[in-house]
């Protein structure tokens, strides 16, 4: 009686090695991007948020008080220009560097996705071999089981 245990041929990673998304990301940032990054990390702050909240508060103490010449007398039409035109260039700047973070967490996901269609290919893989092997292991136990039922 002739036993032939068969298993599957050795998997063949067909996929190129996974990259770091945030390094392929930023091989591509040009001086624009980088600036808006920069505006966004700093405006986007604490220490700005209180600077900003010094600022004005001396701005309007000073106004109200006439310590120093009213440059701009309530109702603070002045800091209400200075302030829309912040708003007015902060916005756009802002909302270019997150256009780029949402170009990168879609980028992020593709690749996440990519990577779990590897993983599933190895694990079909894995789990082949295992099947094999039980098989194997079971054909082995009965030839043993024979010979031992002959002896």
């Amino acid at each position: 009686m002739e036993h032939h245990i068969k298993f599957p041929r050795p998997f063949i990673h067909r996929h190129p090695p996974v990259r770091n998304t945030n390094e392929l990301f930023e091989e591509k940032k040009t001086l624009s991007v980088r600036m808006a990054d920069s505006f966004s990390a700093i405006v986007g702050s604490w220490k700005f948020i209180l600077i900003q909240t010094g600022i004005l508060a001396l701005w309007v103490i000073l106004n109200v008080t006439a310590w120093i010449y009213h440059w701009d007398p309530y109702p603070f039409i002045l800091m209400n220009l200075v302030l829309s035109l912040q708003a007015a260039y902060a916005t756009p700047i802002i909302m270019m560097s997150q256009n780029r973070l949402a170009d990168r967490d879609r980028i992020e996901a593709h690749n996440d996705y990519l990577l779990n269609v590897k993983s599933e290919e190895e694990v079909r893989a894995i789990l082949e071999h295992l099947d094999a092997q039980n098989r194997a292991l079971a054909e082995i136990h009965e030839i043993l089981t024979a010979k031992k039922s002959i002896d």
